[in-house]
């Protein structure tokens, strides 16, 4: 059978569909394009500068595995951790006695301190195998410490776990629905130690923008001190926004919500085209704007067509038969002529433009960098 290597795809209605499939999105946004900018939330749109989750990771064993846990000889710091939580019960192991164990398996317990938790309330955790267990499904996480980057315990978490996935192997198949080698616990851990929270105590609160933007940073200053009557806030730069806050705490919520519903326009962004040079996904935005400029493209397609071949010798020649394969090789370049695309005031005009140039996505790629170097797409281009 032929083999086909086309660089960088088919052409034909293979082509057109593709196309058709990764511009339906930007065209879809190009209908909307008109319409008008709606105002969004500030709790939408920023944040308030202390008010955060912190992550939590702790080491600890899982028992009570159905014969799945970790071969110890593989893993020996579940064997060590064994050991050592065994001495801390009172209870000692023959030296040089060898554990061989299919019930224990060391894992990992990540979980994220909510902001303003408080001692004595419940969070979930995720658990995952760290050495070679083939299935966590029915353990049992004994009690694991969950410290913080600063090295202090927040948490104690200890639970079973149910995992939704099974799996089986016998003789060399093996068939698995789901993730069996890591799961959550719902509520698996108690907070000990909460965060102290310093929130608006110096007088002053601080509100970060989700994105860096100069004119949305200062509409929605505009925004807060026309809604309070006063100017209780300034924009110190593109992303921070410091406002004055009640000198009482139990002010301060009632505060920080009407600033969090207070509704803001943001300014239009900048014009951006994000290309994913991985999978070949062409994203812009509505302020993307083209001029007039000629494109030619074409494509080219390799095709190998393997035979086999078998060499029989003459009778009496003492040679052998021997058996081999024939390749041939043809390069097709298709030709492209010139095509005009036509300057767009639109989101939806440059889409038509480009969707005329019949070219699929690997190539609108292309495209669109030598058209940012020819000076003829306004806008950013960023490839990630």
């Amino acid at each position: 059978m032929p083999a086909r290597l086309d660089l960088p795809a088919a052409r034909g209605h293979t082509v057109q569909r593709a196309v058709r499939s990764v511009l339906s999105l930007c065209l879809l946004l190009a209908g909307l394009a008109g319409w008008p900018a709606q105002a969004e939330r500030l709790k939408d749109i920023a944040s308030i500068q202390g008010v955060r989750d912190n992550p939590l990771i702790g080491y600890g064993l899982m028992v009570g595995l159905d014969g799945s846990g970790d071969q110890t000889m593989q893993t020996p710091f579940t064997t060590q951790s064994l050991n050592n939580m065994l001495v801390q019960l009172g209870i000692t192991m023959p030296p040089g006695a060898s554990m061989q164990l299919k019930n224990v398996a060391a894992v990992m317990v990540t979980a994220t301190l909510p902001s303003f938790a408080r001692p004595g309330q419940t969070m979930d955790i995720t658990v995952s195998s760290m050495g070679n267990a083939k299935s966590l499904r029915g353990g049992t996480l004994l009690m694991t410490p969950l410290k913080g980057a600063d090295g202090q315990v927040y948490a104690l978490a200890q639970g079973n776990m149910v995992i939704g996935g099974a799996g089986a192997s016998a003789n060399g198949a093996k068939a698995q629905v789901n993730q069996i080698s890591s799961g959550r616990i719902p509520a698996g851990a108690i907070v000990e130690r909460a965060v102290e929270s310093t929130l608006g105590d110096d007088g002053l609160l601080t509100l970060e923008l989700n994105s860096s933007d100069f004119g949305t940073a200062q509409l929605a200053v505009e925004a807060i001190n026309r809604d309070f009557g006063a100017a209780i806030a300034r924009a110190l730069d593109a992303r921070v926004i410091q406002i004055t806050a009640p000198a009482r705490a139990e002010e301060r919520v009632s505060f920080l919500s009407r600033i969090q519903n207070i509704e803001v326009t943001p300014s239009a962004a900048g014009a951006r085209v994000v290309i994913n040079a991985r999978t070949g996904s062409v994203v812009m935005n509505q302020s993307v704007r083209v001029n007039d400029c000629a494109v030619a493209h074409g494509s080219l397609s390799v095709v190998i067509n393997t035979e086999p071949v078998v060499s029989q010798p003459n009778a009496l020649s003492g040679g052998a038969t021997v058996a081999g394969q024939r390749s041939q090789i043809e390069i097709n370049q298709a030709s492209g002529a010139l095509q005009m695309v036509h300057s767009g005031a639109a989101l939806a005009d440059v889409i038509k433009g480009l969707n005329a140039l019949g070219a699929n996505p690997q190539d609108l790629v292309s495209i669109l960098q030598a058209m940012k170097a020819a000076g003829a797409l306004r806008a950013e281009l960023e490839i990630i």
